[in-house]
């Protein structure tokens, strides 16, 4: 009786050790088929399509141009170390709240950026529409001198008028294209129409051309070095006007209507409409919703109180500027009186009658 038992209990103790294994072996072979299917799916021409067109979707939907995003091999130099326990300057603000830099004089160090920045590539949009042509003349001698200097460079100038773009000699690498546009009866609706013009010449060209935009204003002369340090993936420029205003006073439009609207409990800094740029798929991003806003608003029959300005801000408040800059880049003599935490000027106004230019 005991040999029986025991012997029945050895068989079953074989039989439940058999099933295990056939269990275990056959779960590993199951489990290798949706693998190979996988496998083989991933090796089709179908799969390889599909998988490339993803990975370019994700490249051309990323925050920023892909030059911006890669680390560049920076050679051997030579340049002072920072302190880390002395901040370079301690009477202005050199950091947003979203850690964003504020860049100014003694806060960067252009032969480190320079090399940084070798094989970039900026492009820079101006606009001379009826009378403004006059400013060109001096804005691009200056801009020669003093602007993006050892860099290749591309001036777009936005003109009715191209027989009267001024002739004036260039740096190595460096080039002016005119682009003949239409002119409009007010200024307004140049100003405005300007956000329309550069998402259009953005998506046309300036992508294949360029790496970055920087978007001026023509009546303003460069009196200072102006270089890489101003790029990023989307950078805006505080307003002389407003730097150290409360937000309650800052010039916003104030009419729920407006696309452009930003309650007087809302903002971090009031930005200049003359100074504002970034990579070029950002800067089509911000110019196209501007644009689009603007055409919102007229349909409502509604025109923001600063035009593209107004749009510009309610924008650069949704979408944070990953750097910006200290009025150093953006100032009035004639209306500011200079305080001294401005070490340069780098980007001023030129005097002029606007009564007069603005009316021809």
């Amino acid at each position: 009786m005991l040999d029986f038992w025991g012997n029945r209990t050895k068989s079953c103790l074989c039989l439940i050790l058999l099933f295990a294994v056939l269990l275990g072996f056959y779960s590993n072979v199951f489990s290798l088929i949706p693998r190979r299917q996988t496998e083989k799916s991933q090796s089709s021409p179908e799969a390889h399509h599909v998988q490339g067109r993803r990975e370019s979707l994700t490249l051309s939907e990323g925050d920023g141009h892909l030059d911006s995003c890669r680390i560049p091999e920076v050679p051997r130099l030579l340049y002072p170390k920072a302190q880390l326990l002395k901040p370079l300057r301690v009477d202005v603000l050199v950091m947003t709240p979203w850690f964003a830099p504020v860049v100014w004089d003694g806060t960067f160090d252009s032969a480190l950026l320079d090399v940084q920045f070798r094989n970039t590539t900026i492009g820079l949009t101006v606009f001379a529409i009826k009378k403004y042509v006059v400013f060109l003349r001096l804005f691009l001698e200056t801009a020669e001198k003093y602007f993006m200097v050892g860099h290749k460079v591309i001036y777009y100038v936005f003109t009715d008028r191209p027989a009267d773009v001024p002739q004036i000699a260039l740096q190595d690498g460096r080039q002016v294209v005119v682009l003949h546009v239409g002119n409009y009866r007010r200024w307004q609706d140049i100003s405005m129409h300007r956000m329309e013009m550069i998402s259009n010449f953005s998506r046309r060209r300036f992508l294949r051309e360029v790496d970055y935009l920087v978007c001026l204003y023509v009546d303003m002369k460069f009196s200072d070095h102006v270089g890489v340090e101003i790029l990023a993936p989307l950078f805006g420029t505080l307003h002389p006007g407003f730097y150290a205003a409360d937000r309650q006073s800052f010039t916003y439009e104030r009419r729920p209507l407006s696309r452009a609207y930003i309650p007087r409990d809302e903002g971090d800094f009031y930005y200049a409409g003359g100074f504002f740029g970034g990579s070029v798929p950002e800067v089509y991003r911000l110019t196209t919703a501007c644009h689009q806003a603007m055409t919102a608003d007229q349909a409502q029959g509604i025109e923001a109180v600063w035009h593209d300005e107004s749009h510009l801000n309610r924008y650069l408040l949704s979408h944070k500027p990953s750097k910006v800059l200290s009025p150093e880049y953006l100032w009035d003599e004639q209306m500011l009186q200079r305080p001294p935490l401005l070490r340069k000027l780098r980007y001023v106004a030129v005097p002029m009658n606007h009564t007069e230019i603005r009316s021809r």
